[in-house]
Parts: structure tokens; C-alpha cells; sequence
């Protein structure tokens, strides 16, 4: 749609962190439209961070060239109402704020593309993106799932939930599902409030959205909304009071490894750990001090996606006072940093016992009987390999006291990391594979928001490292590296985006088409002609410094400067606003008939349309005595014919001037017809 007044709310967004929380009542099922970070950047190169409010959602880096004007909308006065689809699952949005976005220059061939990449992926379900006043406009949908390939249109179809119209009006887009476009209506005319609504139903490692110009000066706006169900259980103490509920801590592990809430169980050994995003993947972890014991795994997997009070969103644990007599140890990295979740077993005379590392590294198994021909063993978790001691310690015997230090070592698989560049910044939602040399299945990983990559569990070998740029994008895309023990960093790729050149040429009338301009610059003078709005655009450029010409078409001249320099640099930007003025040139009289040997008695052809292709009002000059004249083809001296009167030089110059204006008005209708 036209650009409207919108009241601008740079609304900060905390990022997530570590929510410590007491045992209470479990909260039902909420929903909470998202927050933006503060934009930053300029036009063709924008970005924020965008916060879905459910705890466990991860952090969106949003990068977009979009051309100027870009703005978060406050939501204040343009909202998603209860009567609206979105709104009626889930709740109005009513003073959440929104992103308005605009194409790259305002022409077809200029479609700007806005990356939300994910700082881990995302949750399969549970959150939804709304797309607004999408009229005069249209608006690809791409993403890519979480080993970096793309999405197809039949599964971003599956996410489309329907359109509608926010503002109350009869107007919506249309859905194509073989593109997965969202398509304004057919006339493209400039309507407000035609929408549609997304749901996606799998993990995402990036969201673009491809907003493409049809007509006029289009924007679209942008909502994100996420739901939240809480996870709870209850710690119970199975040595009737030897270890009470209270002493244990319990921790909420997200998907991506953090610790993202914590809490204490009550009294009754309850606890809540509050509201998180809808997805599988947590860990809820149990730990408690030298005194206790956990009984069984100290750490179980959740599922947030299903019904409050569902059993897959319950974590329950059992702990006691310790009996003797206890064996236990740490596990470690090289680095000397704890390893949470692995799995350690220990074997003996009246059968194997297991539990898991808690979040300092350590665990602890009690209750075995005094002996010997007990073994120590841990699973290596995914992503390690074993230290130098191995994974088992055999021979071990439990007398009187307790058995500790039974410690273990596992080292990191090699990993690859650097950094994908374009135009200086960092981009996100870039694929980048790794593929061993006598081939087989890439490893693929999708760039973080500033464009950093990390590939990890690499086994030592010969590879080939590749980038997949994103549209607009070229340069060196691959190369053959080698992995050993250590980790191989650095691994930058610099592409180039090239720029554009674009501006307006107008008369006092409006726009003007079928002007020719000339773009001089690294790659040689490249011609073009204005479009039926005056417009003009030119893409694919490289850096370096141009210069813009146009060809006033006759009886016009460029109104101040005849061309316009402007500079593109590596980061690709849209150079606009390189318009140009036309007035009509009449800084001499239109031409006259062509002479004639005999000498008339007034001057003839004063009237007349000027001929020779042109609109110039300048033509042949006499000097005031009706001396020589000068002829317009040859430049030279015509013989003196006499000349006219003073009395006939003024008529004549009466005439000619009348001519003239008759002349201009004329060819300004003609104008305004075109």
C-alpha cells in the first residue's frame, strides 16, 4: 500500500536469559505477539533483532535491503484485531509493534529480500507470521530447514493458513502455491489491510520474505506471535526425610544446550519452571548436594507442544539420603569444562546401575555393597571422541568409606568455523556445506545472524568447504580444506553484492517516459530509456564511481546540472534520487522562414511551425541595421537583402513571439497526452 503516518516505537526487547523461578501453580497456555530491537543500518541495509516473547523461542537476526523509510510501527493505530483470524487464535496485537518494509528502488526488477535468521533453530510449531497490506505488491516466501537446504513451496504452502483484510475492507491477496507468493489483487491498485497468515509446522534455521514492487510505492508490514506452555513436576525424597525436596535444584535445559530457567522445588517437592516456547528438545535437569542422592536418570527429556498438564511436559525425580557406599566422579572436556548428560554406568556384583552427569559434570551412584570387581564406564555423547584414559575404570573396590574420583575425560570432535561476508557485513541464512573428498553426505549448517558458521563432530580428514550465496550475491564460493585434531578457524568468505543506479526525469507537466539516459561508469556508458512513470533503474553494478546523463528531448534542455555523479561501493547499495528537471528551451527565437534573394514587403512564415526535427526556438539572426545573416544550415554569412523597416522588424517580432507561445502551449498538451 501508500506509505502512511506511523507512529515509530523502537521497542527494545530483553534476549533471553536465565529466568529463576519458584514452585507455584502451572500457568495455562499464553500467547504474546513479538518485540524488535531498535533498527539500525541505512537504506538498502537494514537490521534488528526480532524477540518472540515465549521464553525458549531463540533470537532472530533480521537483516534487509529494503530502501529507505523502513520503521517498526508501535500497533497503536494498525493491528490485528480479535475479528481477524491471527487475532482470534491468538489475541489481538493491539500496541505490539510491527516491521514495515519497502522493495529495494521502487520498480519490478527490484525486489527487496528480508532474512530472519535464527540463532538456533527455530520450534516446530507454535508460532505464526503475518504478512499485511499486501496490494499493489507481492510477497515470496522462502526459508530452509535445519540442514540448510530449502524449504519446497508444497511445505511452505502447508503453512499458509488463508488471507483476510485488517482494516475491515473487501480487499485480499491471492496465494499462489506453486511460488509460494502472496500475490496483491489483479488490478494492483493501492487498497489497505489485505493480508495473510502463516503457521510453519518444522524447525527453521531461516525465514526470507521477497517483497516485489507491482505498482505505485508499495509497503508491507510484518507480525510474528509465539505461544508458550509451562513445564512442571515434582522431586520426591523416597528415604522418608533424609533429603528434603527444598535442597534440590532444577533446571531447564533449551534445545540448543542453555540453561534457560531454574527453580526450587516447595515443600511438597513441587516446582514450576514457567511458560516456554512450544517445542520438543528440552532437558530438564536435577541436582542436589553431597547429602542427597538422585534415584535413577538425573536428567528427562520434555515436550511442550501438547495440552497443559500433558505428561510429555512433566519432569518427576526421585532423590534420597545417601547409603553407603557411594562411587562417583566427574566427567570433563579437554578444556577442563564439565560435560552435562552423560551416561555413566556402573557395574558390580549385584548388577549394572546407571544415572546421567549433572550440569557440573559430576554424578554419584550409592547403595553398593561392600566388594570388589566393580567398573566405571561412560557412553561418549555425540560430538566427542574418548580421552586418553579411555572410557572405562575397572578394579575398583568398595570398602568403608566413600569411592570418589572416578573421573573421566572426553575430547571435542574438530570443528570448522569462520565467517560469510557480503559487501563488509555479516550475512545470515547462508548455506554452508562441507563434503569429504571421496564424497558422501555434506554436512550443512545455515550462517547466524552476523554471518558466523560453525560445522563441529568433525572426524580428520580432506573436505571441500562451500558457500551458497544468496541472490544478488557472487564471488569464491569453495575451497579444499583439511581437518585434523585441532579446529580449523577462519574459514571467511567475502561475496560482493552489486548496486544500482536510479532517479526520475519530470517537466512541469509530470512524469516523463521515453527519455534516453546514459550511465557512464567501470563497465562502459550503458543506455536506457524512462518508463511510463518517468523512472528509470539500472542493476548488477559494480563499485565504483558513475556518471548519469539524459538526452533532453527537443525543445527541452535539463533543468541545473546536465548529469549526476554517484558512487556504489562492495555493499551493494541503491543509488536514488538521481532525478532530473526538463524545462522548455526558448532562450532564442524560433527560426524563420528560409530567406529569399528578393527583398518582401513584410517578413512571411512568422507564424509558421519551425522545421528541421527539433523544438528549438532559436533559428537565423539579423543584426539591427538588417545587415548579413547567418545561415542555420552552414554557419556562414548570407549577403545583406535589403532588410525590412524598423516599423516591419517590430511586427515581425510581435508575430514571432505570439508563434512561439502558441508554439510551447501546443506541445505541453501533446505532453500530457502522452
Amino acid at each position: 500500500m501508500t506509505p502512511r503516518v506511523r507512529t515509530l516505537a523502537a521497542l527494545a526487547a530483553p534476549a533471553l536469559a536465565l529466568v529463576v523461578l519458584t514452585a507455584g501453580a502451572a500457568h495455562a497456555l499464553t500467547d504474546r505477539w513479538s518485540d524488535w530491537d531498535p533498527l539500525t543500518g541505512r537504506s538498502n541495509d537494514y537490521a534488528t533483532t526480532l524477540r518472540q516473547a515465549a521464553v525458549g523461542f531463540p533470537a532472530v537476526a533480521v537483516a534487509s535491503d529494503s530502501r529507505g523509510a523502513v520503521q517498526i510501527a508501535s500497533g497503536a493505530s494498525t493491528f490485528l484485531g480479535p475479528g481477524t483470524p491471527p487475532g482470534a487464535k491468538y489475541g489481538s496485537s493491539a500496541g505490539r509493534p510491527y516491521l514495515v518494509l519497502r522493495p529495494r528502488a521502487d520498480n519490478a526488477g527490484a525486489p527487496s529480500r528480508t532474512t530472519y535468521t535464527f540463532e538456533h533453530p527455530s520450534p516446530q510449531t507454535g508460532w505464526a507470521f503475518v504478512l499485511g497490506d499486501v496490494d499493489a505488491d507481492q510477497v515470496q516466501v522462502e526459508a530452509t530447514g535445519v540442514d540448510g537446504t530449502p524449504v519446497p513451496a508444497a511445505t511452505i504452502d502447508s503453512w499458509f493458513r488463508g488471507t483476510f483484510n485488517h482494516a475491515g475492507g473487501a480487499d485480499v491477496p491471492r496465494w499462489q502455491p506453486a511460488t509460494a507468493t502472496l500475490v496483491g489483487n489483479a488490478a494492483a491498485l493501492d487498497t489497505d489491510g489485505a493480508s495473510g497468515w502463516f503457521e510453519p509446522t518444522q524447525r527453521l534455521t531461516s525465514l526470507t520474505l521477497v517483497f516485489t514492487r507491482r505498482a505505485g510505492f508499495p509497503v508491507y508490514q510484518t507480525w510474528f506471535v509465539s505461544r508458550a506452555r509451562p513445564v512442571t513436576g515434582t522431586v520426591t525424597d523416597v528415604s522418608a526425610g533424609g533429603c528434603a525436596p527444598t535442597a534440590a535444584t532444577v533446571d531447564l535445559v533449551a534445545p540448543w544446550g542453555e540453561t534457560i530457567a531454574t527453580a526450587t522445588p516447595d515443600a511438597t517437592g513441587r516446582y514450576s519452571l514457567g511458560e516456554v516456547a512450544t517445542q520438543d528438545g528440552y532437558v530438564v535437569r536435577v541436582s542436589v548436594p553431597p547429602s542427597c542422592a538422585v534415584v535413577g536418570p538425573a536428567e528427562r527429556p520434555v515436550d511442550t507442544r501438547f495440552d497443559d498438564g500433558d505428561p510429555r511436559s512433566v519432569a518427576d525425580f526421585s532423590v534420597r539420603a545417601v547409603v553407603p557406599q557411594p562411587v562417583s566422579g566427574t566427567v570433563r572436556d579437554g578444556a577442563g569444562q564439565p560435560v552435562a548428560g552423560v551416561e555413566v554406568s556402573i557395574a558390580g556384583p549385584g548388577g549394572t546401575v546407571s544415572t546421567t552427569t549433572g550440569p557440573d559434570g559430576t554424578y554419584l551412584v550409592d547403595g553398593n555393597a561392600v566388594g570388589t570387581g566393580y567398573a566405571v564406564s561412560i557412553s561418549v555423547p555425540d560430538g566427542y571422541r574418548p580421552g586418553p584414559a579411555g572410557t572405562e575404570i575397572a578394579g575398583i573396590e568398595v570398602d568403608d568409606v566413600p569411592v570418589t574420583g572416578q573421573d573421566f575425560v572426553v575430547l571435542q570432535l574438530a570443528a570448522v568455523s569462520g565467517t560469510v561476508t557480503g559487501g563488509g557485513g555479516g550475512l545470515g541464512g547462508v548455506r554452508v556445506t562441507l563434503t569429504p573428498a571421496g564424497g558422501g553426505t555434506p554436512l550443512a549448517v545455515v550462517t547466524r545472524g552476523d554471518g558466523t558458521y560453525d560445522l563441529t563432530g568433525l572426524a580428520a580428514g580432506d573436505y571441500t568447504l562451500a558457500v551458497d550465496p544468496p541472490d544478488g550475491y557472487t564471488g569464491a564460493t569453495s575451497r579444499p580444506v583439511t581437518i585434523s585434531d585441532a579446529d580449523l578457524v577462519d574459514q571467511d568468505f567475502a561475496l560482493g553484492r552489486p548496486g544500482a543506479l536510479a532517479g526520475t526525469v519530470s517537466d512541469d507537466d509530470g512524469p516523463v517516459a521515453g527519455v534516453v539516459v546514459e550511465v557512464d561508469g567501470p563497465g562502459g556508458p550503458v543506455r536506457l530509456t524512462t518508463d511510463e512513470a518517468g523512472g528509470y533503474y539500472l542493476g548488477d553494478l559494480g563499485a565504483g564511481s558513475y556518471t548519469v546523463t539524459v538526452e533532453a528531448p527537443p525543445g527541452t534542455r535539463v533543468d541545473g546540472a546536465g548529469d549526476l555523479d554517484a558512487s556504489v561501493t562492495s555493499a551493494g547499495e541503491v543509488v536514488g534520487g538521481l532525478d532530473f528537471a526538463l524545462v522548455d528551451d526558448a532562450s532564442s527565437p524560433p527560426p524563420t522562414d528560409e530567406p529569399t534573394d528578393e527583398p518582401t514587403d513584410k517578413p512571411t512564415g512568422a507564424t509558421e511551425e519551425p522545421t528541421g526535427g527539433t523544438d528549438d526556438a532559436s533559428g537565423p539572426g539579423t543584426d539591427a541595421g538588417g545587415g548579413a545573416s547567418e545561415d542555420p544550415a552552414t554557419g556562414t554569412a548570407l549577403p545583406s537583402t535589403g532588410g525590412p523597416s524598423s516599423l516591419w522588424l517590430l511586427l515581425a517580432g510581435a508575430a514571432l513571439a505570439g508563434g512561439t507561445g502558441l508554439i510551447v502551449h501546443s506541445r505541453r498538451l501533446g505532453r500530457a497526452r502522452r
